[in-house]
């Protein structure tokens, strides 16, 4: 009996029963309309007036149902009552009229059967209940009304209940029916289309790229601080007692990568708060310009060697690169020094060199021995990072073993120089 009256079949009685209530406004419109071409009958006296009228009323509904604001409202229906998954169901309003035109043939057939279902559900427990009460109840059974007279006799007496329970069963089966078939229904016309989906995947791609860009910035930015911080520290500490003058250069910059990088991180952490003030200008992103030279100096405080040579060619000074293509390529020399902090050795070569419409970047260096530091790993999130930021600009990137050491290399296009260094 679960199929008939448990709790999904009750909740799809409910939707069939709302849908019933909602075709009443347009019933009562048509009624007006067919009433007064038929000499003023009314339509709950007469049951032609009525049929007519209940025919009249559909094509309105379905027409109303034109309108975007109809689907979203089907679809909560249908999610909260009829038991179909989420992901068969559209997001938001209709936004193609072939999608509008599913959405009315959905709505007329709500509405059309819960109509029927609700005028059942109405006429049909009142008269099972007087069918069930009739053996019992000589006032039923002298009823002068003519479905009663035959009640009276004794096979009457005992017909009246069996029929009355199988009245009760039939508007049952009636409404488990008309349920699942709407439940079969809402997924083919309330279903998203192909401009719905293609719209979903879009959404979503877009929110990926931002996730990964932000784990990008949250790798390269917190991921280089912790490998520099962490041999400042350590180099500090050998030298405790034999070189003061290195330990404090050394602890001024732990506490400058470090409050650069509560900076870059609050900056990070405010675009993943919806609504944070902060998620706009928030901290100023590092540039070639603006940070290199910090960057370079943090790296030899940690201990490593590192030669520097700069290009700036026909740009003239970094200050005049590109803002994207000055961010990226900062971060792209921070995650090399990175990755050599972590795995290799110095002493690290480093040249940046604008040529024609690229910006070159190339570091090498040893490979880590036993003694200089850790074995590299070849696919971690550092160079897959690099790689994304080289192909986002449509440029590319490469690292690798390159004559007995190791190599890093990128190129990113500079289009048009521009002079705002932001």
């Amino acid at each position: 009996m679960r199929p008939f009256f448990g709790p999904r079949a009750r909740l799809r009685w409910v939707h069939l029963i709302l849908g019933g209530a909602l075709l009443m406004p347009y019933f009562l419109l048509a009624s007006v309309v067919v009433g007064a071409l038929n000499d003023g009958a009314d339509a709950f006296s007469s049951l032609p007036v009525m049929l007519t009228s209940y025919a009249v009323a559909l094509p309105l509904a379905a027409v109303s149902a034109l309108f975007p604001p109809a689907r979203p409202m089907s679809v909560a229906a249908v999610r909260m009552l009829c038991a179909v998954p989420a992901e068969l169901l559209a997001e938001g309003p209709a936004g193609t009229w072939a999608a509008r035109a599913r959405t009315a043939a959905w709505w007329t057939a709500h509405l059309g059967t819960g109509a029927v279902l609700s005028g059942m559900t109405l006429a049909v427990p009142p008269m099972a209940l007087v069918l069930l009460a009739t053996p019992f109840s000589a006032a039923l059974r002298e009823s002068e009304y003519e479905l009663y007279p035959w009640l009276s006799a004794l096979p009457g007496r005992l017909v009246a209940p069996l029929l009355g329970a199988a009245l009760l069963v039939v508007l049952a089966l009636c409404a488990a029916a008309a349920g699942a078939l709407l439940a079969r229904l809402a997924p083919v016309l309330l279903g998203p289309t192909p401009a719905d989906r293609l719209a979903a995947a879009e959404e979503r791609a877009a929110d990926l790229a931002v996730r990964n860009r932000l784990a990008r910035e949250l790798h390269d930015s917190v991921g280089h601080a912790l490998s520099a911080v962490t041999l400042q520290a350590a180099a500090a500490r050998r030298v405790l007692d034999t070189d003061p003058r290195f330990v404090r250069e050394a602890l001024a910059a732990i506490e400058d990568t470090t409050r650069r990088t509560v900076g870059e991180l609050d900056a990070v952490l405010g675009l993943l708060r919806d609504g944070d003030e902060r998620a706009g200008p928030g901290a100023p992103a590092p540039t070639l310009a603006a940070d290199l030279a910090g960057l370079l100096g943090r790296t030899r405080a940690g201990g490593v060697e590192v030669a520097a040579e700069e290009d700036p060619g026909p740009v003239g000074d970094w200050g005049r690169l590109p803002a994207i293509a000055s961010r990226e390529a900062y971060r792209i020399v921070q995650e090399g020094l990175s990755n050599v902090l972590k795995h290799g050795s110095g002493p690290v070569r480093l040249r940046i060199a604008a040529a024609g419409t690229e910006l070159e970047i190339t570091m090498t260096n040893p490979l880590a021995t036993p003694a200089t530091g850790r074995p590299r790993a070849g696919g971690g999130r550092g160079l897959r990072g690099i790689a994304e930021r080289a192909a986002l600009l449509g440029g590319r990137a490469e690292a690798g073993e390159h004559d007995g050491g190791w190599r890093l290399r990128a190129s990113l296009p500079l289009g048009t120089p521009s002079g705002d260094p932001r």
